[in-house]
């Protein structure tokens, strides 16, 4: 893990313009042997200069004292630095200074400026001493000597500083850049974690709103029928045996049908629920809700869960047997589409039906189910009911969530739903479903 920018801010505590305690003690220090090294140099300069030695000590531990700002005013330190080379003073401030020079983040004109002069006033000054020492016979060496030797000490004393400094500060804005790349990406890390949970939080829903959708549709349509039948067992059971039996019958075969759905569809949610544990080491964020729901599409189309069209007649009868009177049209060219849409119109057909059971028991219904070029369309259609309160003779209840599970089905598939009264006072339901 990486520390984050504000971690690193939150580190630099030092005084005024230190980063840390540990820096301001280091420059203290450098400070301190500057200004004790031009104290020192100070002496042969005020010999030099014939002015009191003390003046001489004084001035070069001031000048000297003036690296403890290097980290904050590196171009000072420089020009006094160069103000006092002509005294032979402050070695150790020109090489610290044009370090710290180097390093910063100031222009590389500027730089190079400053070092120029400072290489400048060093082969000026180292020039004109060793030209003073071979006059005065200290040096016997030939004349060539002067130049080499005054070339030789400015470069020695300005070059390694600025290219040592030039590759530390370098180093340092890559390891800036570097760590600035690092908390960008936990960032990033982070964002990507907390929206894979919001997606997973998302599929998790969607999946749940399937579910109780598809225990929705397998349970009621079943069950409806079932209430109706034992209302119908009820009332007949005493008059004629014979219909009683049929609708004993019925019921059973009801049940049965509703149980063998339910298994088949408890059967694939613990495969998928096998699978979610086999994939779980998957990123959610790089799979993507899309091929989630692809897969969840293959494991119904694997355990083949679901009717067809096919059944619609069976599903009609079933209703007509019911005691509801229901018609079923078929127009165009009957074929086979995908099992998602022949499945969504399927249950469209039942879930009106069962609100037909529910809320107008006994009215006359129209199924008509439409087979276009690019579309499957189907409209379940009942009249009104002959008796206003007939619907609650089988005490059939309602969660109002048929409907919304009817135009959840179509909406996911690109299509269109409408539903609503009819002006002869019953109520229609229409479906259109695209099929490439």
């Amino acid at each position: 893990m990486t520390s984050t920018g504000e971690e690193t801010a939150a580190e630099r505590r030092g005084p005024l313009w230190w980063p840390r305690w540990r820096s301001a003690a280091f420059d203290w220090s450098l400070a301190a042997v500057s200004a004790v090294e031009c104290a020192a140099e100070g002496v042969a300069f005020a010999r030099d200069a014939g002015i009191p030695v003390a003046a001489g000590v004084v001035f070069g531990w001031l000048a000297g004292s003036v690296l403890v700002v290097r980290r904050q005013w590196p171009i000072a330190v420089v020009l006094v630095a160069i103000a006092i080379t002509p005294a032979q003073m402050g070695f150790l401030m020109g090489l610290v200074g044009l370090y710290t020079l180097a390093a910063s983040e100031l222009p590389r004109r500027i730089i190079a400026s400053l070092a120029g002069m400072q290489l400048m006033g060093t082969l000026i000054v180292t020039f004109v001493r060793v030209r003073q020492s071979m006059d005065s016979g200290r040096l016997t060496i030939g004349d060539w000597f002067i130049p080499f030797a005054a070339l030789v000490m400015s470069l020695g004393l300005t070059a390694p500083p600025v290219l040592l400094g030039l590759y530390v500060g370098q180093r340092r804005r890559l390891m800036e850049s570097l760590r600035e790349r690092a908390d960008s990406l936990e960032r990033e890390l982070q964002l990507l974690a907390e929206r894979a949970e919001e997606r997973a939080e998302w599929a998790r829903g969607e999946e749940r709103t399937r579910i109780a959708r598809e225990m929705h549709d397998v349970v009621a349509h079943r069950v409806s029928l079932m209430v109706v039948h034992a209302a119908a067992l009820q009332a007949v059971a005493r008059k004629d045996p014979e219909k009683a039996v049929r609708n004993a019958a019925l019921v059973g075969d009801m049940g049965r049908q509703a149980l063998t759905e339910l298994r088949e569809m408890l059967g694939v949610l613990r495969s998928g629920g096998a699978r979610e544990r086999a994939a779980a080491s998957v990123p959610l964020a790089a799979v993507g809700v899309a091929a989630a729901a692809a897969a969840s599409r293959a494991v119904v189309e694997q355990h083949g869960e679901g009717p067809c069209l096919e059944e619609l007649e069976e599903l009609v009868g079933q209703s007509a047997a019911a005691g509801m009177v229901v018609d079923l049209s078929v127009e165009g060219e009957v074929r086979t589409y995908a099992g998602e849409i022949e499945q969504t119109a399927y249950r469209v057909v039942q879930e009106a039906l069962t609100n037909v059971h529910k809320h107008a028991a006994g009215a006359k219904t129209h199924v008509r189910l439409a087979h276009r070029v690019a579309e499957i369309a189907m409209q379940v259609e009942n009249e009104p009911p002959p008796e206003v309160g007939s619907a609650g003779s089988a005490g059939l209840p309602s969660g109002g969530n048929g409907l919304v599970g009817m135009k959840e089905r179509v909406v996911a598939l690109g299509g269109v739903f409408v539903s609503g009264p009819t002006e002869a006072g019953g109520f229609r339901v229409s479906a259109v479903i695209p099929s490439p």
